[in-house]
């Protein structure tokens, strides 16, 4: 499951949530001659106390083994008119044990007419239902003892099609002709199959399915297999009854099924597998892109694992509604529609990037999550991890242009070493005990630290031991489930290196490793946890992107020695920037790699950690922010869009705290002569031969001049939205984020209702949450609650509107009433997202830029009244950063409003 947070667009903010803040130190001593030797030192890792404490963990205890399922035999009819269903399920189940009594997982269901058959037994046993709702399980207790063998356990339930985008839950969309159009989809990872049928809804109970889906004849059913039979309905001649392969042996949150009215555009890959993309009705054609990419995405797969994909076809459908980014149900993969759907004509070069990574990463579940499952939900992050890093490794493969993996470095990695820096981190690999603690783990640790750490592996085993010991793995445990070890077992016997040690250094203990000492966001250090085994790669300016040595750090102390190095050639350690880990150099080494910065002799990816790492530093108070200031001037003859997406960002983090301050102003105007020289080399219009990266720089430049005031683009930007509006000459996508953003941070309520008018009009998806996404720009305070309310109004889809919330956070007015409104609110966000994923994002975004100790305990008292399930460890989050702002604010602000001063200055 793709979870949102990895590719949503927060380019309305002042601040992107993905920014970076802990580092690690490396000493580097300088020889001399032609040589070069290191002393390498680090410490252990610090001992993390939560600054607030951690909920008890709830008791739980996992179904009893002595029944398990084999086979489900299901037949659903969902009502789209009073949005109920009815189902039924014949389910063949092995008894391991005699037993009186059989449980299973049953939530928001009526469960009746309970029976159980032995295929030699004249008549069936009746059987009584209880229910535990705290546990979402119902036991079925039997008059007699049921003896070990086979057996048919068969049941009759009813529930509800939920508008809360998870279970069996109903979704609606207007079709070409403006009529409403309702749909039943499904959503069941992690554990909500049980809200569609009552089943053993945990990993390990892996069997097979036979669905049958009962439905208006004007309708379609889809589910994970091929359609084999459609009937008509014994009793009623407007319905009919659609019966589906059955699948192979797999996990209940895999399953899936769909009832709606659909369009889909069909082909076939090189090994004869059929590809359907499904839209709403219209939106055909939107679908090509995300056929094109899956034609070619399953092909490399096979190729890459060395097994074929095991199912006959694979479906694609953009969902209306849809709770995450996209859920890789084992051959129906449901998406967001902005996260599947592309206009050749309206979708900019972004959403385009969007869908293929997304839909690379769902395909790769295909095999690793779905093929081969995790256990249990303690090893989530090897699903969610490894997907995250395939997904690059596929979209590098189809469209080399993306320079993705530079893109690696400026997303993913930076948001694992952002949040794993903080002590309420938690390990990649974290015990998961209830069920409710499940939502917590689907963050940036799991998808973005899991991802850089298989990053960092690959890079350590090298591709050819990689994929044997992957092909090992599947092999080994195809249709079965594994755990994290069983990976590291083959990857080792693939390689013959001590993977299992070193990888455990990475997954069983949060944070990440240093030399000299360790530390945290705040600084502080500690010197009693066990230490990591750090692959480190080492380049030079005549080695170039390629290592010239490449050691595995296992000591706590080690001497490196480099031959053949001119004294003033730059050394770089950890090039390409691979490893889970920062650096701090020396002064005389920094400034070598100066030189590589402003001529770019050193590649993007090193360009961007040396910034990147040097801001975390001083977030942590290691180095003074003025400091950094001085070097961020060395990228003024920049031009790479990922270096300049991370150092745009990292800037903008400082924005928001001077926004408590006396010198925004003066920042404003230092960013925008840093932005000056790379906007008038990219400038307003597209040319015909323009690469993919100068898009996304022109749209990133522009976003950032417009929001820091600068005059030429704010009245370019003015124009070029005035006669978008008269249809004298429309915006291209890719400008149409960079103008909305600009005018509406200058515009006032006539501006706003223009925006919202373009809102109700727009019919692509993409356009309607660009929109939604950029009104929270305004300034004004009687705008900034329009946007509020609108938020939560019917014309949002509940999906979206922690976005349009937390759009509105990019200055200091809108974040203290997006925060108000939250408190105002908190009982509807509250019942609406259920405490999963969607409220929690609200809970940070809305939280974490405040910059006062008095803030940071408002935050914890509100939710000490108003307890948030699944998103304690955000508001902790929420709380650490807020405070570490605050401690910012007092020992750099004012020194960093000095340097900026004078170098306003200096410009006039």
């Amino acid at each position: 499951m793709l979870a949102i947070f990895l590719k949503t667009n927060f380019s309305v903010s002042l601040c992107l949530f993905l920014s970076v803040f802990s580092c690690i130190c490396m000493s580097i001593i300088s020889g001399s001659g032609n040589w070069r030797y290191f002393i390498i030192k680090r410490s252990r890792h610090q001992q993390r106390n939560f600054l607030v404490t951690m909920p008890e963990k709830r008791l739980f205890e996992h179904l009893p083994k002595c029944v398990v399922p084999v086979n489900y035999d299901l037949k659903f009819h969902p009502d789209l008119k009073t949005f109920t269903f009815d189902g039924w399920s014949h389910v063949q189940v092995d008894i391991q044990e005699c037993v009186k009594s059989i449980t299973l997982n049953s939530a928001e269901l009526e469960v009746k007419n309970v029976e159980f058959k032995t295929k030699d037994a004249d008549n069936a046993l009746k059987g009584e239902v209880s229910y535990n709702e705290e546990n979402e399980c119902v036991t079925l207790t039997f008059p007699n003892e049921l003896q070990v063998g086979s057996g048919i356990l068969s049941m009759e339930f009813k529930g509800e099609l939920n508008d809360r985008m998870k279970g069996f839950y109903r979704s609606k969309y207007a079709n070409p002709k403006k009529e409403v159009t309702h749909l039943a989809v499904t959503q069941f990872e992690s554990t909500d199959a049980r809200r569609a049928f009552p089943c053993w809804d945990e990993p390990a109970f892996k069997a097979t399915f036979d669905v049958t889906l009962v439905m208006p004849q004007e309708m379609m059913g889809l589910s994970n297999m091929p359609q084999i039979k459609e009937v008509p309905h014994k009793s009623d001649s407007q319905l009919k009854m659609v019966t589906f392969q059955r699948t192979p042996k797999m996990s209940t949150y895999l399953l899936a099924f769909v009832v709606g009215q659909f369009d889909y555009l069909e082909a076939k890959d090189a090994d004869g597998v059929l590809v359907r993309v499904y839209t709403p009705l219209g939106k055909k054609e939107q679908g090509r892109f995300a056929l094109d990419v899956t034609v070619k995405t399953l092909p490399f797969y096979k190729e890459y694992f060395q097994i074929a994909y095991p199912l006959p076809k694979i479906d694609l459908i953009a969902i209306p509604d849809f709770l995450s980014g996209a859920m890789e149900n084992w051959g129906l993969v449901t998406y967001r529609e902005n996260a599947l759907l592309i206009d050749p004509e309206n979708s900019s070069a972004t959403s385009r990037q969007l869908v293929a990574l997304v839909v690379g990463h769902e395909l790769a579940h295909m095999w690793f999550g779905n093929l081969v499952t995790m256990e249990w939900w303690t090893h989530l992050w090897l699903n969610e991890g490894f997907a995250s890093w395939i997904e690059y490794l596929c979209v590098d493969n189809l469209f080399p242009d993306f320079e993705i993996w530079t893109q690696f470095v400026n997303t993913d990695l930076a948001a694992a070493l952002k949040l794993d820096a903080l002590h309420t981190s938690h390990p990649i690999e974290v015990p998961v005990g209830h069920p409710s603690e499940v939502d917590e783990i689907f963050d940036a640790i799991s998808y973005c630290k899991g991802a850089s750490v298989i990053r960092m592996l690959h890079n350590y085993i090298e591709d050819d031991d990689f994929r044997k010991g992957m092909n090992q793995y599947l092999n080994k445990f195809m249709y079965k489930n594994a755990a994290t070890e069983d990976l590291w077992n083959c990857l080792e016997t693939a390689s013959g290196k001590p993977i299992k040690a070193v990888m455990s250094t990475w997954t069983s203990q949060m944070g990440y490793p240093v030399v000299n000492k360790k530390f945290c966001a705040d600084g502080k250090i500690d010197g009693t946890s066990p230490l990591w085994m750090i692959p480190i790669d080492i380049s030079t300016l005549s080695s170039g992107k390629k290592p010239i040595k490449k050691i595995l750090m296992d000591q706590k102390e080690m001497e490196v020695t480099l031959e053949d190095i001119e004294p003033t050639d730059w050394v770089l350690l950890n090039c390409g920037s691979v490893g889970v880990y920062r650096i701090q150099y020396s002064t005389e080494m920094l400034n070598c790699l100066l030189a590589g910065i402003k001529d770019k002799s050193l590649p993007p990816t090193d360009r961007l950690s040396l910034e990147s790492d040097l801001f975390a530093l001083s977030r942590a108070g290691m180095v003074p922010t003025v400091e950094v200031l001085k070097l961020v001037q060395a990228y003024v003859n920049e031009d790479n869009y990922t270096v300049w997406n991370d150092l745009a960002r990292n800037l903008a983090n400082i924005a928001l705290l001077l926004q408590y301050t006396d010198y925004y102003e003066e920042y404003k105007a230092f960013a925008r002569k840093l932005f000056e020289k790379v906007v008038a080399k990219v400038g307003w219009n597209a040319t015909k031969d323009e690469n993919h990266l100068t898009t996304l720089l022109r749209d990133l430049v522009l976003c950032r001049m417009g929001r820091y005031g600068d005059e030429s683009v704010l009245k370019e930007a003015r124009e070029r939205f005035k006669m978008h509006l008269s249809g004298e000459k429309l915006l291209p996508a890719d400008l149409k984020t960079p103008v909305y953003l600009t005018v509406l941070s200058h515009g006032d309520e006539d501006v706003l209702k223009t925006m919202l008018d373009l809102y109700e009009q727009a019919e692509l998806q993409e356009e309607m949450i660009r929109i939604s996404r950029a009104i929270g720009a305004v300034r004004k305070e009687n705008l900034i609650r329009q946007v509020l309310e609108f938020a939560i109004s019917d014309k949002v889809r509940s999906q979206d509107t922690v976005f349009v919330v937390a759009g509105v956070t990019g200055t200091v007015k809108g974040r203290e009433m997006a925060w108000d409104f939250v408190k105002e609110h908190w009982d509807l966000f509250y019942q609406r997202y259920q405490g999963g994923a969607l409220i929690a994002r609200l809970l940070k975004l809305t939280t974490e830029n405040f910059v006062t100790e008095k803030m940071a305990k408002e935050v914890e008292e509100f939710f000490a009244a108003h307890p948030a399930a699944s998103a304690t460890r955000n508001i902790q989050q929420s709380c650490e950063n807020i405070r570490l702002n605050c401690k910012w604010m007092e020992t750099e602000a004012k020194e960093v409003g000095k340097y900026l001063k004078s170098q306003v200055q200096q410009q006039q």
